[in-house]
């Protein structure tokens, strides 16, 4: 039996070049505009523990009973249905903003971004939100003071401070 070598796959049979990707200048421009949008848990829990002012606010967007269960050290807590009403009160406009939600499954932490935007608030997203966050093996805060898991080797390095990425 002889094989094809993947090279000579008609494109169209492959599901991933079934779209061929985009030209290096547009593939630039929608990268650097992800990173204007977003950042990860791991550089924010970088500029949080590098000590002073780490340049932005870090708002979860969740729940009173969500933020009871456990929210990352020094975030404000700003459930998004109440961002319209309160965040005067809160946050200062020329301070960013990094909201966070749940997890990847919930968009809490957009629909705060959305509504904070709308009141002229600079603002990115935290990619993972909360539960990468424990995942990752950072410090947590509860009521009954502050928590650390052991960081998952599917989320963060084992072993090491960084992913190197």
């Amino acid at each position: 039996m002889t094989t094809t070598p993947l090279t000579s796959a008609p494109a169209a049979a492959n599901p991933v070049l079934r779209v061929p990707p985009a030209s290096p200048a547009s593939a630039a421009a929608y990268f650097a505009a992800s990173l204007a949008f977003h950042a990860d848990v791991s550089d924010v829990a970088a500029a949080l523990a590098a000590g002073g002012e780490p340049g932005f606010v870090l708002l979860d967007s969740r729940s009173a009973a969500s933020w009871d269960q456990g929210h990352v050290p020094g975030a404000v807590h700003l459930p998004t249905a109440l961002v319209s009403e309160r965040a005067e009160q809160l946050l200062d406009r020329s301070v960013p903003v990094v909201t966070y939600c749940w997890g990847p499954g919930c968009n809490g932490a957009t629909r705060a971004a959305l509504a904070l935007v709308e009141l002229g608030y600079r603002v990115k997203e935290m990619l993972g939100g909360f539960e990468y966050w424990v995942r990752e093996g950072f410090p947590y805060e509860t009521g009954e003071g502050l928590r650390t898991r052991d960081a998952d080797p599917l989320t963060a390095p084992v072993g090491t401070a960084a992913c190197g990425c």
